[in-house]
């Protein structure tokens, strides 16, 4: 069968980069949907008069129900064009976030979120998986810094408006914001996006049980998946409560705790190219192995902190961000690369179920160890911080096991 990275490249060379921007803005509005619900805890909170364990409900809502479509996905994704596929996801995703911006009480708003978590987990393994096909192993990287680059600008515009909107307006304001882009982004795509039937074998499609079977008996599709789950639950440990966090124990307010993600984010805009870079120039696992040693250091300290000067405070979740970002980008450049593109669609919605499905585990585990005390403080942040690198530290054992997979080249 033709390489479809190569018949990409030939016919499609001069709008691939068009393409790859397009694909970072379908991914920027879908980490802004994901990233928002969590500065708008405090919000919630005290809307719905509920506490953190119902509040990682909402968060956990989402990413189960996002792990649980992407597993059936799996079986089916491969069969399709991928323009077809992003743009059907796309619609569901938007439709399901305006739903999100009407819910009028709690569980309207967990039965919204579970709604466009079932369009929303698909996103992120259709983008990677047209990057794959897009670009070889070789210039990976860079591109995988451009899609990561999506987090940042979410992080430098796209929460802070959202946060903007919420404390103008109301809480349901962001939604509506991001519902409206999506939309955009899905009639760009139809008229933009050429057909990409490349990945689409002659061959019988083979079934569901065979489909599993293909991934779990290949030794290095099975490290990229755990070495995929592990980094994902150690980071969604932390994720869910580090702005409520921020603003209850170290002293944020409504209006400053969007400094995080404009430093945060705008850092990562510069550092995401340049870590694509590094990774394409001297390996993706020196480059992760770099940043997720450095990442440890980070989380101790921010699970600690006292009640310290905002800039302070700024200086630390500024490089947390940085180094966050910059495991990630190698990884999903080892990870993409551990699959034959016949099958990267497929093997890509396992990756995401499974991520997302930890995600929701780690919202859940880290909901039930957080408590706020009669002070009003939150307390055991530290304890998850804890878990989350020894968690994360087994990727560290899985990455130099990780092969390049044929087609890739």
């Amino acid at each position: 069968m033709t390489n479809p990275i190569l018949k990409i490249r030939n016919r499609e060379f001069e709008k691939r980069d068009l393409l790859l921007y397009l694909l970072a803005a379908m991914n920027f509005s879908h980490i802004v949907d994901f990233m928002i619900m969590m500065p708008l805890g405090d919000y919630l909170m005290n809307s719905f008069n509920i506490g953190p364990g119902e509040f990682s409900v909402i968060v956990s809502a989402y990413t189960f129900s996002a792990g649980i479509s992407s597993f059936f996905a799996a079986f089916l994704i491969d069969r399709f064009d991928r323009k077809t596929a992003l743009i059907f996801t796309f619609t569901g995703f938007s439709v399901g976030t305006v739903l999100v911006g009407l819910a009028n009480s709690y569980l309207l708003l967990v039965a919204a979120r579970s709604l466009t978590g079932i369009f929303g987990g698909l996103v992120a393994a259709l983008v990677l998986s047209v990057v794959s096909d897009l670009y070889s192993y070789r210039e990976r990287g860079k591109a995988m810094g451009v899609v990561s680059a999506a987090f940042a600008l979410a992080s430098v515009i796209g929460v802070p408006i959202g946060l903007y909107l919420a404390s103008q307006f109301s809480w349901h304001a962001p939604f509506f914001m991001v519902g409206g882009l999506a939309s955009v982004f899905t009639i760009v795509t139809a008229f933009v996006f050429p057909k990409m039937k490349g990945h689409i074998s002659s061959l019988p499609k083979p079934k569901p049980l065979q489909v599993i079977k293909n991934v779990i008996s290949d030794r290095n599709q099975v490290y990229a998946l755990l070495m995929g789950m592990t980094i994902i639950l150690g980071q969604f440990l932390l994720v869910p409560f580090l702005t409520p966090y921020m603003m209850r124990n170290v002293g944020f307010s409504e209006e400053t705790v969007t400094l995080i993600y404009l430093f945060g984010g705008g850092a990562v805009v510069f550092s995401a190219p340049l870590v694509g870079r590094l990774t394409d120039r001297i390996g993706p696992l020196k480059v992760f192995t770099i940043f997720l040693l450095s990442s440890f250091v980070l989380v101790l300290t921010i699970t600690n902190l006292p009640k310290v000067p905002i800039y302070i405070a700024l200086i630390l979740t500024t490089i947390f961000f940085m180094m966050v970002n910059g495991r990630m980008i190698p990884a999903n450049t080892m990870i993409t690369a551990a699959v034959s593109p016949e099958t990267r669609g497929s093997f890509m919605s396992f990756k995401s179920s499974i991520q997302q499905l930890s995600a929701a585990l780690a919202s859940l585990v880290s909901g039930a160890i957080m408590v706020i005390g009669d002070d009003g403080l939150f307390h055991n942040y530290n304890w998850v911080g804890i878990l989350s690198i020894c968690v994360s530290a087994t990727s560290f054992l899985l990455a130099p096991r990780l092969k390049v997979a044929k087609g890739n080249e």
